[in-house]
């Protein structure tokens, strides 16, 4: 293994990243337009990518150590230990994966944590809309079965005849 199966390695997860705030954003279009309808694929699609994700950091993880042992450093040297004991052509590679990795990764944070505020707010409001539900003695009238005529709400418990 080497520095290059490395950097094609970062390459894989920087996509997988960026596919990640691109579902993130998906999510969040749906849950501020208020389709909460689709929010379900939405969610499996983010979480297939993080799927992608964790093994793509496994793979990486595996081939860093074996870089890291190559040059001398230790078995669990982060990127940026790689990129200070690389050459400088590599170090310049390392260090750009490196900022763009921490970047996609705020980016996700910041991301996660609006989506996460709209869930709550919408959880909130339904809450609320549940609560209310049935309390709302202010007319007591209903339309009747042919929908034109208003007939006093039933108020109490119904039966209903299931042989008819």
């Amino acid at each position: 293994m080497s520095v290059n199966d490395l950097s094609s390695l970062l390459w894989r997860e920087r996509e997988l990243l960026e596919m990640l705030v691109f579902k993130l954003e998906e999510e969040q279009l749906l849950l501020t337009a208020g389709r909460s309808k689709w929010l379900h694929h939405a969610t499996r699609e983010v979480e297939q990518v993080l799927g992608h994700l964790r093994t793509a950091g496994i793979e990486r993880t595996v081939e860093a150590s074996s870089v890291a042992v190559s040059w001398g450093l230790p078995e669990d040297a982060t990127l940026r230990q790689l990129a200070e004991g690389a050459d400088e052509a590599w170090r310049d590679v390392l260090l750009s994966h490196l900022t763009a990795l921490t970047a996609l990764t705020s980016q996700i944070a910041d991301l996660r944590d609006t989506n996460l505020t709209y869930l709550r707010a919408a959880t909130r409001a339904t809450q609320e809309t549940l609560a209310t539900v049935g309390t709302q003695q202010d007319d007591p009238f209903a339309y009747g079965a042919r929908g034109g005529q208003r007939v006093p709400a039933a108020t109490g418990a119904r039966l209903f005849d299931r042989q008819g």
